[in-house]
């Protein structure tokens, strides 16, 4: 049988030093909590700051403010999410699944800022959707972290370390998540995150059919993001 890293990880700690059974069941257990920890912990807090975060939307009339341009937005940066946890779910964990998790990370944060700076200018963004933000900016790195803390020998490889990167796509050979436990976070991920920002899309193109950004308003809705003009500059014309 082959053990996988954090099982071989775990058994040259055992054999390292003498430890006593809890010492033992908690290395050995490492793999199993952190899997327990992604899925019942990070996916459910993701999933409610993406559902709290489309009510909040909803309260400040996004479809006669931002328009369907912010909702586009909102549509990539689920997909920039979605396309990591797919292959986390379906796909051998390897270089090339963490260097995309990364990669998604980066671009997801990249497109979180484009989203803010275009939001605050058209509508209300409260102090309770700017902490909502917060969540939806931290959770994926919570969990490209605890993924890369599984696979640690992966991680290693795109950095230098022993070994050479695999970048190559394979579906899982033996998977510790039943068929009907995939099922359901796919459901969840399609109930709790799709679905309300597909209602959204057709509300604001029902509204505003285009998706060309929508003129910024005369007064700044959120003015407590906007930087303003330093006074001295205004009056000296530098």
């Amino acid at each position: 049988m082959k053990l996988r890293s954090p099982d071989r990880t775990a058994l040259r700690g055992l054999a390292a030093a003498t430890r006593k059974p809890s010492d033992m069941r908690r290395s050995l257990g490492v793999e199993t909590a952190t899997r327990r920890w992604l899925i019942g912990g990070v996916l459910p807090l993701w999933l409610g700051a993406g559902l709290a975060d489309w009510y909040r939307h909803k309260q400040t009339h996004i479809e006669t403010t931002a328009g369907p341009r912010e909702s586009m937005i909102h549509a990539l940066m689920m997909t920039e999410a979605g396309v990591p946890v797919a292959l986390g779910l379906f796909c051998e964990v390897n270089a090339g699944v963490l260097a995309t998790c990364a990669g998604a990370l980066g671009v997801h944060s990249a497109t979180a800022y484009w989203d803010v700076s275009y939001a605050e200018q058209r509508r209300r963004v409260t102090p309770v959707e700017q902490h909502i933000h917060s969540l939806l900016e931290v959770v994926p790195l919570m969990a490209t972290g605890f993924l890369a803390t599984l696979y640690w020998d992966q991680a290693r490889t795109l950095v230098g370390g022993d070994g050479k990167p695999d970048f190559r796509v394979r579906l899982k050979r033996r998977d510790p998540l039943s068929g009907k436990t995939r099922l359901a976070l796919l459901g969840a991920m399609g109930l709790f995150g799709a679905l309300p920002y597909a209602e959204e899309m057709i509300r604001c193109l029902r509204a505003r059919p285009t998706l060309k950004a929508q003129p910024p308003a005369d007064v700044p809705p959120t003015p407590t993001l906007a930087i303003p003009a330093d006074p001295v500059t205004t009056r000296t014309g530098a």
